[in-house]
């Protein structure tokens, strides 16, 4: 729908490029895509290979926890840093720095080595995740976004789901090392894109009056390095601290709180440090803005839940439907097929009803398929969770994207990379929280009912051989874990209560998405 008049003002999108130049650029940011999200999971196959050859078994997990660790942390910095000097300088270093990585993963020598490159890596990808989401917004109109957006989301989802089989593939066929190599010529190819063919339209700069072609004497630009580091530091604990408790540590001991002390300090420094900067890395207004925090609290929620079917359903395919891994992958990756043929229909819905009530159909729906599982019954037939999974990636395509082309469209070029970057930083946050918080629930109900302490991904091991077990045993154990991963979903549902919570009593009822050229849409 269309409004005569705009509730904020701004400098607008600059005009997209023409449609010929557009292509290799999209091109070049599916390939960007593709490959941060592979390589979040493609080491996961590989990991019996790897540290047979390099040893460090008791700290390979670091090898995602330091990945996911520096692609987290530098989302903001990167949306902050888009902003100032552009979206092509910023995504080029991306693109450079993830190859780079890539090389010295593939030249490790020990398992310290690789986990330090893995960072690299991350560094680089968190680059590119941010920054070629923001990228998409400039190049299409608002009516056209969807479109864009549902082809990232086709190979986020795409690349995600793959990424264990082909590290697999490449670790049992060929070598580990070659899960870093094949990066190189697609990394190659996309910055070629980049470099060649993306052009980035005029923005307003310092120095320079919207709507007026007088150009004053340019300030020079400064950069929030204390707000960086500090955002940095406080990720870095926090995460450390999800990712860890309950994994290498008990969440109650020194190392634990220790951390969690440590991130509420420095938070409450980065807040200071923030608030006194001319050019802060966060600016206040992300949460002072009803819209952005709104989206902000969603998309975090929406991490959270995420982690149910993502983490939960391969175990619980594999333990209690006693599906094989590639089995047990399908019933996951239907998900990837609704996902974004819904969200490249959202456009048809939030234009008539807007983006809000569009986000709260969507995750009304994903409650309702959330609430759902815990009723199917045991042990069932491997089409039941598929067809939750089926409907429950339609649902989230309608919550996810128009809320993100939503927000994208509320501000001005020059804030959308970090509008963008604190949208997803959110949602990463979100994904690190319910892995934390629904891994102790899930081992929480096991050690209720087996007795001692509850290890879930021990007991999934423990039932890959059932052949091994007395039937009773083998039966108990699974009902068992049927009943841990049935209490994740219901927390799942929670984290989608948030969510409506956040939308119904934060987002106003219409964004105020700024003109195109045509008013205001929404």
């Amino acid at each position: 729908m269309t409004e005569p008049s705009t509730t904020r003002t701004g400098t607008g999108p600059a005009p997209a490029p023409a449609p010929d130049r557009r292509r290799p650029v999209v091109a070049a940011l599916m390939l960007g895509m593709g490959l941060a999200a592979i390589d979040g999971t493609i080491v996961s196959t590989a990991v019996p290979q790897i540290v047979g050859d390099l040893g460090g078994l008791s700290v390979f997990s670091w090898l995602f926890s330091g990945y996911l660790l520096a692609v987290t942390v530098t989302l903001p910095v990167y949306g902050k840093l888009s902003d100032t000097f552009g979206r092509k300088p910023v995504l080029v270093a991306g693109v450079v720095l993830f190859l780079v990585g890539s090389l010295l993963c593939a030249a490790a020598w020990d398992m310290a080595s690789l986990i330090a490159f893995r960072v690299v890596q991350g560094l680089g990808g968190g680059a590119l995740q941010g920054t070629v989401q923001t990228i998409a917004a400039d190049l299409y109109p608002l009516k056209e976004r969807p479109k864009i957006q549902a082809k990232l989301s086709s190979v986020w989802a795409a690349s995600a789901v793959a990424g264990p089989a082909a590290g697999g593939l490449l670790a049992g066929y060929a070598d580990w090392r070659w899960i870093f190599l094949i990066n190189l010529p697609v990394g190659l190819v996309a910055l070629w894109l980049i470099c060649r063919y993306l052009v980035e339209p005029g923005r307003a700069r310092a120095g320079v009056r919207a709507g007026s072609r007088k150009t004053e004497p340019r300030a020079r630009v400064r950069i929030d390095w204390a707000g960086a580091l500090c955002v940095f530091a406080t990720g870095a604990l926090l995460l450390t601290a999800l990712v860890q408790g309950g994994v290498a540590w008990p969440w109650l001991s020194a190392p634990s709180l220790g951390l969690l002390g440590g991130a509420a300090a420095l938070g409450a420094v980065t807040v200071a440090v923030e608030r006194r900067a001319a050019e802060p890395i966060i600016p206040g207004w992300v949460w002072r803005r009803r819209t952005i925090a709104a989206v902000n609290l969603a998309l975090g929620a929406l991490g959270l839940l995420m982690v149910a079917p993502t983490v939960f359903l391969p175990t619980y395919a594999q333990s209690v439907l006693g599906l094989g891994p590639i089995a047990a992958g399908f019933v996951l990756s239907v998900m990837t097929l609704s996902w974004p043929v819904s969200a490249a229909l959202s456009n048809r819905v939030y234009t008539r009803i807007g983006f809000r009530l569009t986000a709260i159909l969507g995750m009304s729906g994903a409650l309702l398929v959330l609430l759902a599982f815990p009723l199917l019954p045991f042990p069932g037939e491997p089409w039941q969770p598929a067809l939750l999974m089926l409907l429950l990636g339609a649902a989230l395509g309608l919550f996810q994207l128009p809320l993100i082309v939503g927000v994208q469209s509320t501000v001005p070029y020059e804030e959308r990379g970090t509008t963008t970057a604190s949208v997803l930083f959110c949602r990463q946050v979100g994904q690190s929280v319910g892995a934390a918080v629904f891994g102790a629930v899930a081992n929480g109900v096991l050690a209720a009912r087996l007795g001692g302490d509850g290890d879930l991904d021990a007991l999934a091991r423990s039932l890959d051989s059932p052949e091994s077990l007395p039937p009773a045993t083998t039966d108990t154990l699974r009902r068992a874990v049927d009943a841990a991963v049935d209490y994740v979903f219901v927390g799942a549902a929670g984290a989608a209560a948030l969510a409506l919570l956040a939308l119904l009593t934060l987002a106003p009822r219409r964004f105020p998405v700024l003109g195109e050229g045509t008013g205001r849409e929404d």
